[in-house]
């Protein structure tokens, strides 16, 4: 009867939020798989910051460090979106209570609220548009979230004031490397061609690993 139930009606209330919390976790998992290679990745760079720093090449390291305040506050931005598909799993638990109690899920504006906030977010945005629509039809939300939310660009992500990357120079240098110029500092006279060519390329692979998972 059960079987006939769900071939006629689809899934009930109850195994509507269960597939959504397997979803949650399934995302939320994922998020902690970039979030660990994002780490690795950063701390590469700034193993590589200091190494510049220490040959006195400026212009490099001040390039690194702004890779490094970008991974920071991707990594920021990752684990904030955690957290809301926790909130989302503990909202969809109290609804399971709510269902012993009405028969049926309720309408949540913190669901919707947390949806469209995660909704912005790259890597889960796709399947946290199908759960809104999945969440609309069941009666969680009264309307389909709208297209035209706005979006976090990803330049902001790029654009890093002086005065912060500075900071980060003096911290990852103890305050040795922060002041000494712009990102378009010359490179020290006594650095010959060679060891240019070898600094691009090494700040090139640092920067290309970064961006990939920045912009994932």
């Amino acid at each position: 009867m059960q079987s006939i139930n769900r071939f006629l009606y689809g899934p009930t209330p109850e195994e509507k939020v269960r597939q959504w919390q397997i979803k949650l976790r399934g995302e939320s998992r994922q998020l902690d798989r970039e979030i660990r290679q994002l780490d690795a990745e950063t701390r590469k760079a700034r193993a590589a910051v200091k190494q510049h720093a220490v040959r006195g090449d400026v212009k490099s390291a001040r390039i690194l460090a702004r890779e490094v305040v970008r991974s920071d506050k991707q990594k920021d931005r990752l684990s904030v979106s955690k957290a809301r598909l926790g909130s989302i799993g503990t909202q969809l638990t109290q609804q399971m209570a709510m269902i012993k109690v009405t028969g049926s899920l309720q309408k949540s504006t913190e669901i919707m609220k947390l949806s469209n906030a995660l909704i912005k977010l790259p890597q889960i945005s796709q399947t946290m548009r199908e759960m809104s629509m999945e969440m609309t039809k069941a009666g969680i939300m009264e309307e389909m979230l709208d297209d035209t939310l706005d979006l976090e660009e990803d330049d902001e992500l790029l654009d890093e004031a002086d005065a912060e990357v500075d900071k980060v120079l003096a911290e990852l240098t103890d305050g040795k490397l922060g002041m000494a110029g712009s990102v378009g500092t010359e490179l020290p006279a006594s650095q010959n061609k060679l060891e240019e060519e070898e600094t691009e390329r090494t700040m090139e692979q640092y920067r290309q690993q970064l961006n990939g998972l920045l912009s994932g």
